[in-house]
Order: C-alpha cells, then structure tokens, then sequence
C-alpha cells in the first residue's frame, strides 16, 4: 500500500509540476505526511531528494519547447544552495509544530497572493470570462 501510494503521489507531482510548474513540494510534502505518515522534517527532506529527477525532466521539456529562460533560472538558483543550507540547520533546529506550521501558513499566503491576482485581472478585463 504505501509504495502504490508513493507512486501516486509522484505522478501527481510530476503532472502539476509539468502542467502548472509548481514545486513539488506543493504536493510531495503534505502527500507523504498526510497519506505516507512521515513526519514534516523526512517529508521536507524526502520532497528536496525526490525533486531533482522532476527538475531535470521537466527543464529539458520546457526548455526543447523555447520556454525555460537560462540567465533568469541560474540567477534565481546562484544562491539556492546556500539558501538551502540555512533553511536546513533552521528546520532541523526548531520544533515540528513549528515546520508544520510554516509550511501551511505559506501555502496559504500563496493562494491568496494568486486568487488576489486572478481576481485583479478578472476586474480589469470584464468581457473575458477566461481565468
């Protein structure tokens, strides 16, 4: 049961990760602890590992397909690493509850930011009913 379950949540990453270009930790995270029972900090770690091979693909495809701008993705990722390193030392130094927390809250911060978003330009566009 939980590899079949592990396989879903993968294939699930990967296709929002493909169609949506989300972060699969959007789905990785709250599929391992909710359906996997891992705990937050495996999760976060489980999600940054399983992430790399989704990465890959999905840059290749993006940018066969003229999409992926090469200076803005290794400017945006010069300093990951180091972000990385610091978020890790912090997440393995605070108290789960806290992680969970976090991890939720900016979630929520995200939908908000994008419904604001859609809605602002639903408002500026009044005859297109496209989202």
């Amino acid at each position: 049961m939980d590899l079949v379950a592990a396989l879903l949540i993968g294939l699930l990453a990967g296709l929002t990760g493909g169609l949506l270009g989300l972060g699969g930790g959007v789905i990785f995270i709250p599929g391992l602890v909710i359906f996997l029972d891992q705990a937050q900090l495996a999760a976060q770690a489980t999600s940054l590992l399983a992430m790399i091979p989704m990465a890959i693909v999905g840059a290749w495809r993006q940018h066969r397909y003229g999409n992926a701008r090469l200076r803005d993705g290794i400017v945006v990722g010069a300093l990951s690493p180091v972000g990385v390193l610091a978020g890790a030392v912090l997440a393995n130094s605070v108290p789960e509850r806290v992680l969970e927390l976090s991890f939720a809250g900016l979630q929520m911060w995200f939908a908000y930011r994008l419904t604001v978003r859609i809605l602002r330009s639903r408002a500026r566009e009044p005859g297109d009913s496209r989202v």
